[in-house]
């Protein structure tokens, strides 16, 4: 088994990572949205798309104040 963040040769201490720095990196882009579960649940693509809009209004709002 490879990494899959780098293709080094995988660590038992960090499997399936080489080391914990690829498993930072791993972290990481799961924290940071690179990586998301898809979901074809309605519930949650209006709650997405409420979150966007939200954001949007307070962006505006910064941007007449300043």
């Amino acid at each position: 088994m490879t990494c899959p963040i780098c293709n080094g040769k995988t660590d038992p201490d960090y499997r399936p990572f080489c080391s914990r720095r690829c498993a930072d990196r791993d972290l990481a882009r799961w924290m940071n949205g690179s990586y998301a579960v898809p979901s074809t649940n309605p519930e949650d693509i209006e709650a997405a798309i409420d979150a966007v809009e939200e954001e949007v209004e307070k962006a505006m709002k910064t941007q007449r104040f300043s």
